[in-house]
């Protein structure tokens, strides 16, 4: 963990190095915010990234909701996550599926990418398999817009996590 100080006084490289996961594989959302220092509070430094994608193109969000790995995917079992996924999707069990499990992961994440043409997302901190695969079913039901919406929004939750994973709480 590192201070929020410490990150404000990093050069623009090391605070975008930093960053640079926070919203996967996307350092243009740390890079948007880096002269928008000092940030008072982690609150703060994420509304400032979550309004950075926000504000961000259609294109530029669609890259970023692509940037994002299948749940207990092809990539988890490559060990080509990223750190803070593999910790994530562990925490929610993914790591330990039955055959079974893993294959109705892999079907669900087959018909959510071909209806929608991007990963399913979801910010899995306090969920377990059962609840994603609730989540899932859920949200196949959702258009394309009410899940570009949502998958958006779960990328901020991821954010807020990640960031409140890597900066100490100042009093």
């Amino acid at each position: 963990m590192i201070s929020l100080s410490t990150l404000n006084d990093m050069t623009d490289d090391e605070f975008v190095g930093t960053l640079k996961d926070i919203f996967e594989h996307s350092p243009w959302v740390a890079e948007t915010v880096r002269d928008k220092r000092p940030f008072k509070s982690v609150r703060s430094l994420h509304s400032a990234m979550v309004a950075a994608v926000a504000d961000a193109s259609q294109r530029a969000q669609k890259d970023l909701i692509c940037a994002h790995p299948d749940l207990a995917g092809k990539a988890a079992l490559a060990g080509d996550l990223t750190e803070s996924s593999t910790s994530e999707q562990a925490g929610a069990g993914l790591d330990t599926l039955s055959a079974d499990e893993f294959t109705a992961f892999h079907k669900l994440n087959d018909g959510y990418r071909s209806k929608f043409g991007f990963p399913f997302i979801l910010a899995v901190k306090g969920h377990d398999k059962q609840s994603i695969l609730k989540a899932f079913q859920t949200r196949l039901e959702n258009d394309l817009k009410q899940e570009q919406i949502e998958a958006l929004r779960q990328i901020a939750e991821i954010g807020r996590f990640r960031l409140e994973a890597l900066l100490k709480h100042e009093a």
